[in-house]
């Protein structure tokens, strides 16, 4: 097992057992295996209770004390995967990696995940040492096995990685940091087609320290991060290696923390892959990554375990994990500073917003308005071609396509289209017709009339949108409803909820950039309101959070953690309930993230059975020129699917048609 450098804190969970004895440990195990049954309680409380140092001398006890092989009798005696978690456990860790390569390339079929995993987490020592395993266990040469099994530009990736020759010097040179960058640069993004041979030359060599600042440099050179450069220029297995290499580079521990939680989120666990990290970063930084989950997912890891897993398994990777954190929604001290780290890096981080839906070139207004009103002619309808234009051309080009259409025929193509389609269709068609001030000023109109008030969309809509858009809409609605959005959102809610969103639908958030001297003021206002204290606590975040500039609220929010080790929006949502609640985390997750906001919209809108179309619709239409692009993204990152393929897998029919070319491509 490797050990941490010289001076560095010890970040695993498992400890070498004060007062080994690795006889009487090798007698204990005998008796819990010996006659009819096991005592596997007593196996899994040994086992997971001493370092892998003190493990390989209790197997060499146990051979010099009943002659026989202990992996083997384990084996025998356990089963499942209680059985692989124990059994990984006793072999050092570069024999483990050695098993599950192996493993990954055994048989038909090859686990590319597995050998991602591996070989784009290990260090150089981890990765010859590795290599040697896999020699000794299998006479067989692991590079000659990932050649014979791999291909193509993600075979040369794991090949260099094999080499285990990552620079090691923190010592770095800016020219070269920016000649790396525009070698990156001009492989990709100015480069018809690829030059793959550069992005693994440098992402497969130069060192951790250097590549951290060329990732820097990239983001202010290109106006976006390396991963969405990976995302655009390369594809398959190669691209997924080369994120896993970034990944790591910028963070291996964050990198297993999102390993972990897509292998227990959703039906079903992926137990080979939990079993994996577990055992292989149990002494090495099982803290971090502990911290790192509980930051990002809010919830601790032993927790998600607990709830995903059962009986003896679960005992022992309950032990793996090495405790529980802080109650729901705190931050233990180190976790916050990681929590402040994380907001620090996005709060600077420049993301070139995209939509997926752009203006037509040789854009011809007439021989589209011709083309629709073909489609319309006569019996039947032909929805391919309306889709095709709609879908295709920017809202401002189909405003010119409506005016054109009026022109020519003295039609309204609006009416004509509703005459046409209908249902899912209608609704989506109809909606990209409309200009986005009158079609966020309609979806706010239809959440308020009739019984019951649909509070989802007011808060979708009036905390996600710029000064700029509010103000467009609350005209827009006063035009064509002939009444002011003010006055129907005061009719239709009440209290906190309907000050909140009257304030909202003001327009008048600050638009400067952040205070740091304010921020740790905002920071103490909210933070001094005693727990409780409900009204006063809502008044305070609503003068907030209403009110302040994005950049100035993600400092708020760094300040937050830094005072009470809790992030701001596990207070809301410890504190708050009901639609004031709602309202002030969709404020908050605006701001972290707005496009992650909006992926988990439409992965909620998705999942499960039946789909929201309503929402999918409305998030579709008033997003496809904005940050579409950015959403996709975003969206594949954390639920690990394409957007494009939960739109394949929920909808059907010419609605599907429709939705995939506003999707913009699969990712």
């Amino acid at each position: 097992m490797a050990k941490p450098a010289q001076g560095a804190k010890y970040r695993g969970s498992i400890h070498d057992f004060p007062g080994f004895d690795p006889s009487q440990d090798a007698e204990a195990l005998y008796t819990a295996m010996k006659g009819f049954g096991s005592d596997k309680e007593a196996i899994l409380e040994l086992i997971t209770s001493r370092s892998n140092r003190q493990r390989q001398e209790i197997c060499q006890s146990y051979k010099s004390l009943y002659g026989k092989d202990l992996i083997a009798d384990l084996k025998y005696e356990l089963t499942g995967k209680f059985e692989r978690l124990i059994v990984g456990l006793m072999r050092p860790l570069a024999y483990c990696d050695a098993k599950e390569i192996k493993d990954a390339i055994a048989g038909i079929g090859t686990d590319e995940k597995c050998l991602i995993e591996i070989l784009a987490s290990r260090t150089n020592e981890q990765i010859h040492q590795l290599v040697a395993a896999y020699k000794d266990a299998y006479e067989r040469d692991l590079e000659a096995d990932i050649i014979g099994d791999t291909s193509g530009h993600f075979q040369k990736m794991l090949v260099v990685l094999l080499q285990g020759t990552r620079e090691e010097d923190d010592v770095v040179s800016e020219d070269l940091v920016q000649q790396d960058v525009q070698d990156l640069y001009e492989a990709g993004e100015l480069k018809w087609g690829t030059d793959e041979a550069q992005f693994i030359y440098i992402l497969g060599n130069r060192s951790k320290q250097h590549l951290r600042l060329v990732f820097d440099e990239y983001l202010k050179t290109t106006g976006k991060p390396i991963e969405a450069s990976i995302r655009g220029e390369l594809s398959g297995d190669f691209e997924k290696l080369m994120l896993a290499v970034v990944k790591c580079i910028r963070s291996t521990p964050e990198y297993f923390a999102e390993r972990l939680f897509k292998a227990m989120k959703g039906l079903g666990t992926r137990d080979n892959t939990l079993i994996r990290i577990m055992v292989s970063r149990s002494e090495l930084d099982m803290l971090d990554i502990r911290e790192i989950f509980r930051t990002k997912y809010e919830k601790s890891l032993y927790s998600m375990i607990k709830n995903d897993t059962s009986g003896d398994y679960k005992k022992a990777l309950l032990k793996l994990c090495g405790g529980d954190d802080d109650a729901a929604g705190q931050f233990f001290p180190e976790a916050a500073q990681v929590a402040y780290q994380m907001w620090e890096l996005s709060a600077v981080a420049r993301v070139e917003l995209k939509g997926t839906v752009r203006p037509v070139d040789n854009f011809n207004p007439d021989a589209d308005a011709k083309a629709l009103r073909k489609a319309m002619k006569g019996l039947g309808t032909d929805e391919d071609t309306i889709i095709d234009i709609i879908t295709h051309r920017s809202n401002a080009q189909r405003q010119q396509i409506r005016q054109t259409f009026k022109s020519h025929f003295g039609r309204d193509l609006m009416a004509d289209l509703k005459s046409e389609i209908s249902g899912d269709l209608a609704r989506l068609i109809l909606g990209l017709m409309m200009p986005p001030a009158h079609y966020d000023a309609k979806q706010l109109k239809k959440a308020m009339e009739g019984a019951g008030t649909d509070e989802k969309a007011l808060i979708e809509i009036l905390a996600t949108r710029t000064n700029a858009e509010i103000r467009a809409i609350c005209e827009a609605y006063k035009e064509d409803y002939h009444k002011s959005l003010e006055d129907a959102l005061s009719s239709d809610t009440s209290g906190h909820f309907k000050r909140i969103l009257i304030s909202l639908a003001m327009g008048n958030r600050e638009e400067g950039g952040e205070d740091r001297d304010q921020a740790r003021e905002d920071a103490q206002e909210i933070a001094d309101t005693p727990s409780g204290d409900k009204t006063s606590l809502e008044t305070r975040f609503m003068t907030i959070l209403c009110t302040r500039s994005y950049p100035h609220l993600r400092r708020v929010f760094q300040e937050f953690v830094k005072m009470t080790n809790y992030d701001v929006e596990h207070t809301i949502k410890k504190e708050m309930s009901g639609d004031v609640r709602d309202a002030f985390v969709a404020i908050v997750q605006s701001v972290k993230n707005k496009p992650l906001f909006f992926a988990d919209k439409l992965y909620k809108s998705m999942k499960g059975a039946g789909t929201d179309e309503k929402t999918l619709t409305r998030i579709m239409v008033s997003r496809s020129e904005i940050d579409l692009l950015n959403i996709r993204r975003e969206f594949i990152e954390k639920y690990d699917k394409s957007l494009h393929q939960a739109i394949e897998g929920d909808t059907s029919g010419d609605f599907l048609k429709a939705l995939l070319a506003i999707c913009g491509g699969e990712d």
